[in-house]
Parts: C-alpha cells; sequence; structure tokens
C-alpha cells in the first residue's frame, strides 16, 4: 500500500476541479471531509464522493460532521434535521442511551446512501454551565458517566449503520470557555482535577480507530494549544491511552497561529498523525501538503487499522429505526 499524504483535505466546491483532481492524485490525501457547501443534492453528492475516490485510485475516507443541532452538513430533504444532542439527551431521559443509539444508527445510514463512510462524532467534551455556547449543546452531559454511556451508544448506532466513528475533542474541551473557531481557549484546571473528569470520558474509547484534537491551551500542561504540544499528545497517548489514528481539528481555526503549512508542521512535529484542512483553499493546501508530506510509519500503521476498522451496515432499515425511536419518545408523554 503506498504511503498516505499526512491530511484529511476539503474542496471548494460542489464539482471537483481539473486543478484540485490533479492536487489529490499527486499528493494521496489520507481522506477527504465534506461541508454544506459542497452539497446540492443526492446524485451530486454521491458523484462528488466517486469523482474524490477517483482521484487518489482508491476507496478513501470521506469525513463529515453530523452530530445534529447547528453542527448538520447534510439537511432536509437529504436528511433528516435533529436537535441539539444534549437536548435529546436531556429530553429522553432513562432512555437516552437507546434514543441515541437509534438516532445515530440513522444519521449513519443516512451518510452511507450518499457514499459518505466516517462521522466525526462522539463528541465526549463533558459540558459545564460556563462551556462556550458554540459547544454546550453539542455535548451529551456534565459528568463522566452520562457522556462515556451516551457515547458508546453513539458509537454502536454508527457502527451499526457501517459509519466509522471519530472521537472528539480529544483531551476534552468541555472547561473552554472561548471558541475555538476564533480563538484560543485557555484552561487553568489542575491535573488532578483533569485527569479524573475530563481526560476521564476518553479512556473507554481508547482503541476506537479515529481520534480528533482539541485547539485548547491546557495551563497545567503545556503553553501551546494541544494540537501542536508534544506535551499534550503524550497526555493523548500514555494518559488516556488512544491507540488509534489521531487528526487535528481544523488546522485554520482562529485558535491557532502563523501560516497554516507551519501550523501542520508543528501538528505532526508534535505528535499528530495527520492534518485536518477544511477550507478547501487550493493554495493553503498545496504548501501545507508541501510541509507535511506523506504519513510516518507508525501514522500509516494506524492508518491503515483505521480503514480497516469500515464495515458493511447492519441490515435494518431507517423506517425501522424511526419507528423504535417512535415508541420511546411515546413514552416520555
Amino acid at each position: 500500500m503506498s504511503v498516505f499524504g499526512a491530511a484529511i483535505l476539503g474542496c471548494s466546491g460542489q464539482t471537483l476541479t481539473e486543478d484540485e483532481r490533479q492536487f489529490f492524485a499527486e499528493t494521496n490525501p489520507f481522506g477527504f471531509i465534506l461541508f454544506s457547501r459542497n452539497i446540492a443534492d443526492g446524485d451530486q453528492l454521491r458523484g462528488l464522493c466517486a469523482d474524490l475516490r477517483a482521484s487518489v485510485g482508491r476507496d478513501a475516507p470521506i469525513l463529515i460532521d453530523q452530530e445534529g443541532g447547528r453542527v448538520q452538513r447534510l439537511v432536509p430533504p437529504l436528511a433528516r434535521d435533529w436537535a441539539p444532542p444534549l437536548d435529546d439527551v436531556q429530553r429522553f431521559g432513562a432512555y437516552a442511551e437507546a434514543a441515541m443509539r437509534l438516532r445515530y444508527n440513522i444519521i449513519a445510514l443516512e451518510l452511507r446512501q450518499y457514499g459518505i463512510d466516517t462521522n466525526c462524532a462522539p463528541l465526549l467534551d463533558i459540558a459545564r454551565t460556563e462551556t462556550h455556547a458554540f459547544l454546550r449543546n453539542r455535548c451529551y452531559g456534565e459528568d463522566v458517566d452520562t457522556v462515556t454511556r451516551v457515547g458508546q451508544a453513539v458509537v454502536q448506532g454508527l457502527r451499526d449503520g457501517g459509519i466509522v466513528p471519530v472521537i472528539k475533542h480529544i483531551p476534552g474541551h468541555g472547561l473552554a470557555r472561548a471558541d475555538s473557531h476564533e480563538e484560543v481557549p485557555r484552561v487553568s484546571t489542575d491535573p488532578a482535577t483533569l485527569n479524573a473528569h475530563d481526560f476521564s470520558a476518553f479512556r473507554p474509547f481508547a482503541s476506537l480507530p479515529m481520534g480528533m484534537t482539541s485547539h485548547v491551551i491546557y495551563e497545567c500542561i503545556d503553553w501551546a494549544p494541544a494540537t501542536l504540544s508534544p506535551a499534550v499528545i503524550h497526555v493523548i497517548r500514555h494518559t488516556i491511552g488512544f491507540t488509534g489514528l489521531l487528526m487535528t481539528d481544523d488546522i485554520s481555526m482562529g485558535a491557532l497561529s502563523g501560516p497554516v503549512a507551519q501550523r501542520g508542521e508543528a501538528a505532526v512535529r508534535a505528535g499528530c498523525d495527520l492534518v485536518l484542512h477544511c477550507n478547501g483553499d487550493l493554495d493553503e493546501m498545496r504548501a501545507l501538503m508541501t510541509a507535511v508530506g506523506g504519513m510516518r510509519p507508525d501514522a500509516q500503521t494506524r492508518a491503515e487499522a483505521a480503514l480497516r476498522a469500515r464495515r458493511a451496515p447492519r441490515h435494518v432499515d431507517i423506517p425501522a429505526l424511526e419507528a423504535e425511536l417512535e415508541a420511546l419518545t411515546g413514552r416520555l408523554l
């Protein structure tokens, strides 16, 4: 198997340009990620997924953020509209695990019908009252036990639907009071609290195939954002014990500074396996791939393991899952 480029990349529109097609063929990125700008209708989306894979000559993973609520790239009529995850967890109460398993099983089957095979979920950050609004209602709960139980249900639902899950934002974003899309969040919490709570939520998921970093500064560990910090990556690998393929959050977010290529190089040097670049800017992607090149041998091994984690959906149709979810909803009345 050829060495993958150490990145997951986006494209600019609803079809590939010839420049994009040639660039992807030359750099062989591990995979691709889709956003709302890339989606018009079902046939177009299936065609784009096929063209992305054809550009690298293999069945490359195609990722999306399909959490529900505000972070939902596929919308009606292509997919169902979902409440923010925390709203549904709180609404279903004792039935939350079953409801979230069904919810993400439906999401998985919706994604698979268009050619998407990887979802950036579950989100394992622990919510607090002070958690920034960009993140809070995307969380599953305010304690380790709830987040773990619901997260495991989300993983099961996605896997049953043939989707590879990506845990995020490791080692934990819930204490952040800033939006990392705009600025770098700083967390001053002591190591014991972080280890017992935020980091602890990720341990039951440490053997999953893929994970995404946070762009948070944990001041008790390092003064660099987690994505760029060898010390925090060490925590992810050794304190939490995560063994899967580690990707950055979007490298072009406002939490990080400096040229995008420099950020990507720093992330790989810190210990990330590959860099996520989302905005589809071809000039940025060219510079990034020149900086990061191909995957390290250990990263390539983890990437190949992530590809082997893909599997066919369990044989069940969406209406049957919807009926199960409706039955749970009826119990709340």
